[in-house]
């Protein structure tokens, strides 16, 4: 999987994929390790995003991720997220 790096939310398009599967992609990406370090609070932050956008099945892993997680990862992760939604 590739890696993509959100710096303007214009280039959250690929090919024919709508955002939200970017994103969903995106936090699959952290959650499994593909291509950089796993990261549990990125994950959510993405997955978060794109269900936020309408991704059913980012609003399914993010649920699942969240049970592993600590509070306080995961008012990290919220908190980014809030905070990347309001630059974008």
């Amino acid at each position: 999987m590739a890696r993509f790096e959100m710096h303007n939310s214009e280039n959250a398009t690929m090919g024919g994929e709508t955002r939200a599967d970017v994103f969903r992609d995106m936090g699959l990406m952290y959650a499994t390790g593909r291509g950089c370090p796993i990261d549990l609070v990125s994950a959510h932050k993405w997955l978060n995003i794109a269900a936020i956008k309408g991704c059913d099945r980012a609003a399914e892993l993010r649920a699942d991720l969240a049970q592993t997680m600590s509070k306080i990862q995961l008012a990290e992760a919220l908190r980014a997220a809030r905070e990347w939604m309001t630059m974008h």
